[in-house]
């Protein structure tokens, strides 16, 4: 992959901080609940979502200029993921107890936000 320039990760930032709205603290609460490790594909003891949840509250607590290409990586990643998610609707009732907010919540988006 090419080298991003400035106002690549600019645009990656925002987007990432628009879609991903748990604070680091929320995200970490979730993380601890049966709940949230229930969710996701599971193929070595923690789905990539849970991963993900992990790796969005070292990014978000880290300042601009410690972030990494790597980090930049996750959260288009992550901004991708989001989206999808969102665009596939989710259930018509429950969403509050649905495994598609569950999932989405793993990557540090609360859709009753």
């Amino acid at each position: 992959m090419a080298e991003r320039d400035d106002d690549d990760r600019t645009e990656i930032r925002k987007d990432f901080r628009d879609a991903v709205n748990m604070s680091p603290s929320e995200l970490e609460d979730w993380l601890e609940t049966d709940e949230s490790k229930a969710v996701g594909d599971d193929s070595d003891g923690e789905s990539t979502g849970h991963y993900s949840g992990r790796r969005i509250v070292e990014i978000k607590r880290k300042t601009v200029d410690e972030l990494t290409e790597d980090d930049h990586d996750w959260m288009k990643k992550a901004t991708g993921y989001v989206h999808r998610h969102l665009k596939q609707g989710g259930p018509k009732q429950d969403v509050e107890t649905s495994k598609w907010r569950y999932s989405l919540m793993n990557w540090g988006h609360d859709p009753c936000k």
